[in-house]
């Protein structure tokens, strides 16, 4: 073998490509003290604020972006590209006026939100008679500083996840729910994120109380603000960002359901962080969907503390192409005879991916707990990979039921030929079954244009799964 000799006189070109990052590094670069400082500042915050931002970016720059060793291996996060992703400033512009007209007659509430801004506000008058408050951080911190300080103070609604540490530190808008005692919303209260502008980062807040005995449902809707942006030949659109949490504290005897929608574009980037402390007979119930965005990483936290309160968990997804979504579940039961029933399933085409993973702790005080966690990936596709990591970790052994059960595989091809064997053919054989395997979050939404909305996505992604398997 002989080598071959470069041409002399001709320096070697420099390499532009830029250098590959680790699967757990940062897929951006605008975190650091200043943004935080001058968040606080341009939003003129009073002191206690600033300092809670600080304290959250310290607890950021400490904690590792998996701090679980176990499901350290299962981290990626290569497929964002927000190097040059800018973050939107604090908005001090006032919601408008709401008026009895302009409440949509499915909702008790409805606020929707562009990008930074606020597009459309409205509270239902008997729910506003109630005492329910539906506004923003900026409303908040000029109407009631006092309440939004008890609420937002030290961080105890965030799980301690870097991640969620940055959404804390640099949050540029927020909103806040407050269901006093006793009050029972029979209608959802609607919370509409609209996102994706290129080389933009949307950091945002969910804050949301329920007095004694209080009920009520919130649907979040996580949606594109605009178009797809078409590009010459050989060109990229950047990425955008994502990052909002759902705080939910949840008094006694409450019950709060949340319905949560992510169809977020392609390009888009999410982070998602979701709490609940949950007081003596207090019920939560959480159905979440995932179709949208290049990269999801949900993280959702459960906390059991007063007796007999309960959490019923169920999120899933459905990717195409290269999406990634990394699902984490903590659930933590420290009262007595608390239950916890989680579920997590994934359907993959192309050669998207998906990363579940759940750990329930049984602390020495919750005696009697019954709890469940089961994680499931239907891969349509050879390309595919689903990893399921359910764990316990019970240091309380008086307890009535402590499970978990996993699996991971193809179509069973035995519900395949039954339905055939009534005369369906296999392609729509096969829809029914997958459509059926991601039933248990659609059924769980309780406006009707949403519901109807997600069967359509659910649907339509099966078709262009489909259509791209054939060509």
């Amino acid at each position: 073998m002989t080598a071959t000799a470069r041409p002399s006189g001709r320096a070697h070109p420099e390499r532009t490509r830029p250098s590959r990052r680790g699967p757990t590094e940062l897929p951006f670069a605008f975190a650091d003290r200043a943004l935080v400082e001058r968040l606080s500042n341009d939003g003129a915050e009073p002191a206690w604020l600033r300092a809670d931002r600080l304290a959250a970016f310290q607890r950021f720059e400490s904690l590792p972006i998996e701090a679980n060793l176990l499901y350290t291996p299962y981290l990626d996060l290569r497929g964002a590209d927000l190097m040059d992703a800018v973050p939107y400033g604090t908005s001090a512009a006032l919601m408008p006026p709401a008026t009895s007209a302009s409440v949509p007659a499915d909702v008790a509430g409805l606020i929707e939100l562009r990008e930074d801004g606020v597009a459309t506000y409205a509270l239902a008058p008997e729910a506003e008679a109630a005492g329910v408050v539906l506004e923003t951080f900026g409303q908040a911190l000029r109407r009631d500083p006092d309440g939004l300080r008890a609420e937002l103070e030290g961080g105890s609604s965030v799980p301690d996840d870097r991640l969620a540490q940055l959404t804390r530190a640099a949050w540029s808008l927020g909103v806040r729910v407050v269901v006093p005692d006793g009050v029972r919303l029979d209608r959802p209260i609607l919370v509409r994120w609209l996102a994706g502008a290129p080389s933009r980062a949307l950091l945002t807040r969910t804050l949301v109380t329920l007095g004694e005995g209080a009920s009520a449902t919130l649907v979040e809707e996580l949606l594109p603000s605009g178009p797809e942006i078409a590009c010459a030949a050989g060109e990229t659109v950047p990425q955008s960002l994502f990052t909002g949490t759902i705080e939910a504290i949840i008094a006694r005897d409450a019950t709060f359901a949340v319905a949560s929608i992510q169809e977020f574009g392609p390009r888009q980037v999410a982070f998602q962080q979701r709490h609940a402390t949950l007081g003596e007979g207090a019920t939560v119930h959480w159905a979440l969907g995932q179709l949208g965005s290049r990269l999801v990483r949900s993280r959702v936290d459960n906390r059991l503390v007063g007796d007999r309160s309960s959490v019923e968990q169920v999120e899933i997804v459905f990717g195409s192409g290269e999406q990634l979504f990394d699902l984490t579940s903590y659930t933590r039961h420290l009262g007595r005879d608390t239950t916890g029933d989680l579920l997590a399933k994934g359907a993959l085409q192309d050669e998207a991916r998906s990363f579940m993973k759940g750990l329930i702790t049984i602390d020495k005080t919750a005696v009697g707990t019954d709890s469940f966690l089961g994680e499931f990936g239907m891969n349509l596709s050879r390309k595919t990979r689903a990893v399921a990591i359910p764990s316990l970790e019970i240091d309380q052994p008086d307890c009535r039921r402590v499970a978990h059960s996993s699996s991971v595989g193809p179509i069973d091809e035995g519900q395949v030929f039954y339905l055939e064997s009534r005369g369906i053919p296999d392609d729509e054989a096969r829809k029914f079954i997958v459509l059926g395997f991601l039933e248990p979050v659609v059924a769980r939404v309780p406006l009707a244009e949403a519901e109807q909305r997600l069967r359509d996505g659910l649907a339509a992604k099966w078709e262009a799964g489909r259509a791209a398997s054939a060509a």
